[in-house]
């Protein structure tokens, strides 16, 4: 798995968290990661984007942001509107692989979800995902309506022909509602996909040193950590 994308069902589920979590995991099992972000918006040249924020939280990772865009819009939209060149499928699967030459990891950070778009040609970070033949991580919400957000992206991954790495769930609440509870047994079976991890709601907001420390925990085998999915379950479902 050297190239991994990574998007969400939608905006603010917890990806950007998610792909420092990944990367702090990787780095703890002796893995060189990268983090490739495809286009940040809504942020000022002097504000700290998401790769930025991943490289806060982790550390020793390579963090590189191919487009920014002031307005917090989709990346065509924002560009279109900044009279700035968009970014392009094919420079994201460029800029990863250049990267994967380099890294034993490398996570493609999206905007938004699957299919918000790039250009004016309507490119997608699916686009760049079948360039790249890598899979795709989802990262998804916990509450009411996630397991239609979720099924959507899986079916379209699906007819795409891409591969679904898993599911992880973005933000798991301190108190978890009955929904909640419910949907950690329903997220793989709309997903055709494993749960593969589920972070503490404000795990951002930990110091460094502790979210590092406490990133394997939170993550299954596949994505370097130790998380038990099945002792999850068996937990939280009501």
């Amino acid at each position: 798995m050297p190239v991994l994308v990574i998007t969400g069902t939608g905006t603010e589920v917890g990806k950007t968290v998610t792909t420092a979590a990944v990367a702090a995991a990787a780095l703890a099992a002796g893995q060189s990661v990268a983090v490739l972000k495809a286009a940040q918006t809504g942020v000022r040249p002097d504000e700290r984007g998401d790769a930025d924020e991943v490289a806060r939280l982790v550390g020793a990772v390579t963090a590189v942001e191919l487009a920014r865009y002031p307005e917090p819009l989709a990346p065509g939209t924002a560009a279109r509107r900044a009279g700035m060149a968009p970014v392009h499928p094919y420079e994201v699967a460029e800029a990863a692989a250049k990267l994967a030459t380099e890294h034993d990891l490398v996570l493609v950070e999206g905007a938004g979800g699957l299919l918000v778009r790039f250009d004016a040609a309507g490119g997608t970070l699916a686009d760049a995902a079948r360039l790249l033949n890598a899979p795709v991580l989802v990262v998804a919400s916990a509450g009411l309506g996630t397991l239609n957000t979720t099924e959507l992206t899986a079916r379209e991954l699906g007819a795409r022909g891409l591969e679904p790495a898993g599911v992880v769930i973005g933000s798991w609440p301190d108190a978890p509602d009955l929904a909640s509870r419910c949907n950690v047994m329903d997220l793989p079976e709309v997903a055709a996909a494993p749960l593969l991890g589920a972070l503490p709601a404000g795990a951002g907001a930990l110091q460094p040193a502790d979210f590092r420390t406490a990133a394997p925990e939170w993550l299954a085998p596949r994505l370097y950590g130790t998380w038990d999915a099945e002792a999850f379950r068996i937990r939280e479902a009501p």
